[in-house]
């Protein structure tokens, strides 16, 4: 029987053949009524379920299902044209949905030895359980207060689809949960991902996994779990999206930020890496205004095509953060500038009644961001509320202590921007800035 559309049907023993089991028997496959039609397959009796009708959706007219019975091994002694036809349509019920149970086993496989190198005190990183453990004590930890964070990047996974560049995106994910972890004064302990696509690509997936491994040996956290979800019909082609979970430990009387912030620390900025993995709905929408393709050279940076230079990660603050603030009494407060940028973000570590007073002149704004400004028409007040404009981490310091966390910082390879000073709030809110972003090109 080949029938030419897939069925919806029950397939069931005719009694006489029942009765004799013959080495090959015959099935009649009743069909929905609105579908019609009658057919017979010749299969073998002993690999069903002892007689039992099978509910069965079999699209058996493809080349798929030709193959399959080229492919299939049969015990000796049976009939040549005898399957498993049970374990065909099972396989078959699912597959024919769009799932791919197989591509996910071998992603699985792939990313094995890299979730491997992510193993630290804690967490063997060993993946495959229905759960991912931790082991504080055996981390060091004896009163510690759990953070956790979750993000994921945006509508920048859109440009990392379109050029075909899946290896650094995963960084971004890593890094947009560690980094909140960090502002809290907690190591990050281990991390979890969720890739969800129509279709999966083992191969796609594994270079995606291939950068979250790499920031969280980065982070000195493991991954010790994720999620693999195929959903055709929820998304398109080659699209996928990512969201990160992360979870740290802090001693309970170093959580950030400390109450003890007043008017007269000092306020630093650490250089970013680009734009990081916020407002790209902004910058697709600039480029495409542009007319330029992701290949075309990046008029911010010839050397690179506009996706590639895009694509650059986002900067990992967890050890040289780490390293200031356990290595000094100088850390009172630390804030990553990601959506909503200084306007938001800094004023989340303020106690009540403080601001920040900021030097615009100071901040080291990207070519990036200067290109951006000016194709896009982007006034500087959308840009220090929407872009990291080239800091990506602020932090508050103690004034008598504040020249050494800035050569802590620099050791761990930092670019430390002198920004500003706390001062007592008045009309401006959280942030007050003095001079203008030099956005020229």
């Amino acid at each position: 029987m080949r029938p030419n559309v897939m069925r919806f049907g029950i397939l069931k023993w005719r009694p006489g053949l029942r009765r004799a089991r013959p080495a090959a028997a015959e099935l009649e496959v009743t069909r929905d009524r609105r579908l019609g039609g009658e057919g017979r397959i010749s299969v073998d009796p002993a690999r069903l379920l002892d007689g039992r009708n099978i509910p069965a959706i079999a699209r058996l007219r493809t080349p798929r299902f030709r193959r399959r019975r080229r492919q299939q091994s049969f015990p000796a002694g049976k009939a040549s044209s005898s399957f498993d036809l049970v374990a065909f349509v099972d396989e078959a019920r699912y597959a024919a949905a769009g799932v791919d149970i197989d591509a996910g086993n071998r992603m699985v496989e792939l990313i094995k030895p890299l979730v491997r190198r992510t193993a630290r005190a804690g967490a063997d990183a060993e993946i495959g359980g229905f759960g991912g453990l931790f082991d504080l004590k055996a981390a060091g930890f004896s009163d510690p207060i759990l953070v956790a964070a979750t993000d994921g990047v945006g509508t920048k996974v859109k440009i990392a689809v379109e050029t075909s560049r899946h290896d650094t995106i995963g960084i971004d994910l890593v890094a947009m949960s560690v980094n909140d972890l960090v502002v809290q004064g907690a190591e990050p302990l281990f991390f979890l991902d969720y890739f969800a696509c129509g279709k999966l690509d083992p191969a796609v997936g594994a270079a995606v996994v291939k950068g979250i491994t790499a920031a969280c040996r980065e982070s000195g956290c493991a991954l010790i779990g994720g999620e693999t979800a195929e959903m055709p019909g929820v998304y398109q082609g080659g699209d996928y999206d990512l969201a990160g979970f992360a979870v740290g430990a802090v001693t309970r009387n170093e959580v950030l930020p400390r109450t003890d912030i007043a008017a007269g620390d000092v306020v630093i900025g650490l250089a970013s890496s680009g734009v990081h993995s916020n407002g790209f709905s902004l910058v697709r929408r600039v480029a495409a205004a542009t007319g330029l393709s992701w290949d075309n050279p990046a008029p911010f940076e010839p050397s690179r095509s506009l996706g590639e230079a895009l694509l650059t990660p986002t900067r990992l603050y967890v050890k040289s953060c780490l390293g200031a603030i356990r290595g000094t009494k100088a850390v009172k407060a630390l804030a990553h500038i990601t959506g909503g940028g200084f306007v938001e973000n800094i004023p989340r570590v303020l106690p009540k009644g403080l601001a920040v007073s900021l030097d615009l002149d100071r901040v080291p704004v990207l070519p990036v961001f200067k290109w951006l400004a000016g194709a896009g028409n982007i006034s500087e007040r959308e840009m220090l509320r929407t872009f990291n404009c080239g800091i990506g981490m602020v932090a508050v310091l103690e004034r008598d202590e504040a020249e050494s966390a800035c050569e802590r910082f620099a050791a761990r390879g930092e670019t430390v921007i002198r920004l500003g000073d706390i001062v007592r709030a008045g009309d401006g809110g959280g942030v007050e800035f003095r001079g203008h972003l030099d956005l020229s090109r």
